[in-house]
């Protein structure tokens, strides 16, 4: 798995990230979501390595990166202290400008990365996601019975007692699905319970903090900066809660383009091919 990849542990102002990195080419930026860590991507970053220089952290709170502490206001698990770790980190291995790809939870993160630094985003790629306030102002019965967990996750100390009496139930993961190694590196965080409670942790920064940026943004009449591509999973619901899901997005990204990849939800382990193809289609566009 990451085969001529390094994998290091980045001290960094607010905290310590375990990242893999590795390929030759323009940098980009790979975010992994809920309850994943960097290998989620280990397929994928292969593909793009052959023409990029690809960066796979596990994010604060994730995997076995270092976990924020509490805070009434959660903002050390908020996607905007996210957002700093990855300008951090990049400038770190050497890159003032970059690439970033974001799924699920990693896609929130990627956002608010590249409203806060548009200088530093140069493409930005959102998987299997829309803002968070666009999806908590479209919430209907619909949402709430499909992800519930939302609300569920931002309750205080439930959730965490729920996922931690018994993780493989809950998750419901297999090792034929992931990737043995995969499996295994995501065993490893939901049977941790620092890291459940990290990851729990930026479901209820999504609910309060992030929200309130995403509205701050909105009413400043801010958007993105830099060319977008949204790819949602065909057999998810995304389509089923927002119809036309380019449609949520075009506020947010005057210079955006997607489409629909035959995929699970988690894209990179289904699909790493489709996925990889229509990655290296828009990171290359333009030369």
């Amino acid at each position: 798995m990451f085969e001529a990849f390094t994998l290091d542990f980045i001290d960094l102002p607010e905290a310590r990230l375990r990242v893999r990195h590795g390929g030759e080419g323009p940098p980009v930026l790979l975010l992994h979501g809920h309850p994943r860590t960097h290998t989620t991507w280990h397929k994928v970053a292969p593909l793009l390595a052959e023409r990029h220089t690809i960066v796979c952290p596990d994010l604060r709170g994730f995997g076995q990166s270092s976990k924020p502490a509490d805070t009434p206001d959660h903002e050390g698990s908020s996607k905007r202290a996210k957002a700093r770790d990855c300008i951090a980190l990049m400038a770190q291995l050497g890159y003032e400008r970059f690439a970033l790809v974001g799924h699920d939870r990693g896609a929130y993160t990627a956002f608010r990365c590249a409203m806060d630094h548009p200088d530093a985003v140069a493409r930005l790629a959102v998987l299997d996601a829309v803002p968070i306030v666009e999806a908590l102002e479209r919430c209907d019965a619909r949402f709430a019975e499909a992800w519930w967990h939302w609300f569920f996750f931002a309750q205080p100390g439930k959730p965490e007692r729920a996922i931690l009496a018994d993780p493989d139930a809950w998750y419901g993961n297999t090792p034929e699905k992931m990737g043995a190694r995969n499996y295994a590196d995501t065993l490893a965080a939901i049977h941790d319970a620092a890291t459940v409670h990290g990851m729990i942790e930026d479901y209820r920064a999504g609910l309060g903090i992030d929200r309130r940026h995403d509205e701050e943004d909105r009413r400043a009449g801010r958007s993105l900066q830099c060319p977008t591509l949204c790819l949602w999973s065909l057999k998810d619901d995304m389509e089923e809660l927002y119809g036309d899901v380019l449609a949520v997005w075009r506020p947010w990204a005057p210079d955006l383009r997607g489409h629909g990849i035959m995929s699970g939800h988690h894209m990179a382990e289904d699909a790493p091919e489709e996925l990889a193809a229509a990655l290296l289609a828009f990171l290359d566009e333009g030369g």
